[in-house]
């Protein structure tokens, strides 16, 4: 498959970068509109932060977050694909009845495997993240034996079960930035190869996040662009399928770069 841009749309008041910006359906019609019109082939919508520390919100709060957007936005753009970035079935459901297109679980199936029988159901794709504990819990000291055997064994092993009950589009994610040290996210990055030799597609969503800040002497979320830029065209040189970004525009300059050179 051809290297695909998701644009992440937060219609959220505290997600770690872009929290409050899009919380109004005419902002955020306005910044799917953008992200389209700048070259994204996937919109990944969500409503509710998973940033680390965030508290969680109810499964009404997130729906009325969410829906009203992917219920306009997705009749709109029929040859555009969405998703819905969350962790509970019944906003799952919700969305996929609106024609949203795959789940895109951070939790990597472990809060709700029923998301199976949704994605069987509804004719959706799945994207399996890997990530240990919970967003307020899972930066507290996070350690493994060895981090890209672990995760690419549980991230194979979901996957596997996912396609084995129907499921038919599967995307694995590492999950850079969940439960994982700045040496683990370094780690995940330089073997993203190994991740693509799984056979399944691999996306990466590094965009603004807190490594890059990290590796830049502490740089803000503002600042952090030509960051998640290097790090996304690393991914994809290494074999990544889909990167997750904030900066569509941008991204997708990059990638048409890329394309010119390999």
């Amino acid at each position: 498959m051809k290297p695909s841009i998701m644009g992440i749309l937060n219609c959220t008041p505290d997600s770690f970068s872009d929290g409050g910006q899009f919380l109004s359906l005419e902002a955020a019609m306005q910044q799917v509109d953008q992200m389209i019109a700048d070259g994204a082939d996937i919109i990944d919508v969500g409503g509710e932060s998973t940033r680390p520390g965030s508290d969680p919100v109810s499964e009404e709060e997130e729906i009325r977050r969410v829906i009203p957007v992917l219920s306009a936005a997705i009749p709109k753009y029929p040859d555009v694909r969405f998703s819905i970035d969350t962790t509970k079935y019944n906003v799952a459901k919700a969305a996929l009845e609106c024609g949203a297109h795959f789940i895109n679980d951070v939790s990597g199936l472990r809060k709700e495997p029923r998301f199976l029988d949704l994605c069987v159901q509804y004719n959706a794709g799945l994207i399996i993240m890997h990530s240990i504990g919970n967003p307020k819990t899972m930066q507290n000291e996070p350690t493994y034996s060895d981090v890209v055997q672990e995760v690419l064994d549980y991230l194979i092993q979901k996957a596997t079960e996912a396609k084995s009950h129907g499921v038919k589009e599967v995307i694995i994610d590492p999950g850079i930035g969940f439960g994982k040290t700045l040496e683990h996210n370094i780690e995940l990055l330089k073997h993203t190869s190994r991740f693509v030799e799984s056979g399944f597609p691999v996306l990466i969503g590094a965009s603004r996040k807190s490594m890059i800040g990290a590796l830049l002497n502490g740089r803000e979320t503002d600042g952090r662009l030509a960051g998640s830029l290097a790090v996304h065209f690393y991914a994809l040189m290494k074999g990544a399928h889909i990167v997750r970004v904030h900066d569509v525009k941008e991204t997708s300059d990059t990638l048409t770069i890329l394309k010119a050179l390999i």
